[in-house]
C-alpha cells in the first residue's frame, strides 16, 4: 500500500513536471482579470507611495508656510488647486504631505504590531498549556476594551506625537492579529511535516521559525495589508480628536476637525482630506480581499 502510494505521488510530480509552463505576462493577465478590484486599489496604494516619497517635489507650497498672497478660505482654482485654510495656507500641498504621515504611521505600526502578534501567535499556538492560557487571557482583556478607548488612553497618558500614535496603534492592532495567527498555528502543528522535524531531532525555535512561520507568512501579508487602511483610520481618528498628530503637522485627520470648528463652514477644506482617508482606507480594503483571494486555494479560480 505504501510503494502505491509513493508511484502515485511519484506519478503526479512528472506529470506536474512535463506540464507545459505558461507565460509570466498570461499569469499576471489572468490575476488582473480576475482581481480587478484589487489591481485598482493596489494602483491607488502604488500612487500614494509615490506621492508620499516625492512629496517635497509634488507639493507647490510649504505647509508650514502661510501663503499671505493667498486668499482665506478660498475655492479651488489653478493655484491652490484644493483651495485653502482659515490662514491661506495651500490644502493641496497638507494633502499630499499628510499622505506622508499617514502611510508611514500605517506601515511602521502594523508592521511592528503583525511581527510581534506573529512570534506570539506561534508560541501559544505551539506551546499550549499553561503559556498558551497567559497569552490568550491577555489578548481577551484586551480585546474586552473598545478599540477607539484603548487607543484614547494610550495618547492621553503618552501625549500627541507621531511616536505616540505609530506606538499606540501597533499596541491595539497586536492582540487580534496574535488570535488569528494562534488559530493559524494550530491547524498547521499537527501536519506531517512538524512530526517529520520533531522525529530528526529540530529543535522547537527551528520548528516554529522554520517550519510553522512559512506557512503562515501568506496569512500574516493579507493581515497586515488589510490592517493598514485601519491603521490610517485610527491615526485620523486619534488627529481628528486632538490627540495623534500634533499641529502644525500635516494630518487628514487634524484638517477635517480644524474646518469642523470654524465658522461659517468651508466645505472644501474638510472635503479633500476626508476624500483621502476614505480612498486610502478603500484601497487598502480591496487589496486585501484580492491578496486573500489570490492566496487562498478555496477561494481564487484556477490560474
Amino acid at each position: 500500500m505504501a510503494t502505491d502510494q509513493a508511484a502515485g505521488v511519484l506519478d503526479a510530480q512528472i506529470a506536474e513536471s512535463l506540464r507545459p509552463k505558461r507565460p509570466l505576462y498570461v499569469t499576471v493577465w489572468n490575476l488582473v482579470r480576475q482581481n480587478p478590484l484589487g489591481v485598482f486599489g493596489l494602483l491607488i496604494v502604488v500612487g500614494l507611495v509615490i506621492v508620499a516619497v516625492f512629496a517635497p517635489l509634488i507639493a507647490p507650497h510649504d505647509v508650514g508656510t502661510l501663503e499671505t498672497s493667498a486668499q482665506v478660505k478660498a475655492d479651488p482654482s489653478w493655484s491652490n488647486l484644493f483651495g485653502t485654510d482659515h490662514l491661506g495656507r495651500d490644502m493641496f500641498s497638507r494633502v499630499v504631505f499628510g499622505a506622508r504621515i499617514s502611510l508611514m504611521v500605517g506601515f511602521l505600526a502594523v508592521g511592528g504590531g503583525t511581527a510581534i502578534a506573529l512570534v506570539l501567535g506561534i508560541i501559544s499556538g505551539y506551546a499550549g498549556g499553561a503559556i498558551d492560557n497567559v497569552i490568550q487571557r491577555a489578548v481577551d482583556t484586551a480585546i474586552a476594551f473598545p478599540g477607539l478607548l484603548l487607543l484614547l488612553i494610550l495618547a492621553q497618558v503618552l501625549g500627541p506625537s507621531v511616536q505616540t500614535v505609530i506606538l499606540a496603534v501597533g499596541i491595539f492592532i497586536i492582540f487580534p492579529v496574535t488570535r488569528v495567527v494562534r488559530g493559524a498555528v494550530l491547524s498547521e502543528r499537527n501536519n506531517q511535516y512538524v512530526e517529520a522535524a520533531r522525529a530528526i531531532g529540530a529543535s522547537t525555535p527551528r520548528i516554529l521559525f522554520q517550519h510553522i512561520a512559512p506557512n503562515i507568512v501568506a496569512l500574516a501579508i493579507i493581515i497586515a495589508t488589510t490592517l493598514l487602511g485601519t491603521a490610517i483610520l485610527a491615526e485620523a481618528a486619534l488627529s481628528f480628536l486632538g490627540l495623534g498628530i500634533p499641529v502644525p503637522n500635516p494630518s487628514w485627520g487634524t484638517d477635517v476637525a480644524e474646518a469642523r470648528n470654524h465658522l461659517p463652514l468651508h466645505i472644501w477644506w474638510a472635503f479633500f482630506p476626508g476624500a483621502a482617508i476614505t480612498l486610502t482606507v478603500l484601497a487598502f480594503n480591496l487589496l486585501g480581499d484580492s491578496l486573500r483571494d489570490v492566496f487562498d486555494p478555496r477561494l481564487r479560480g484556477r490560474l
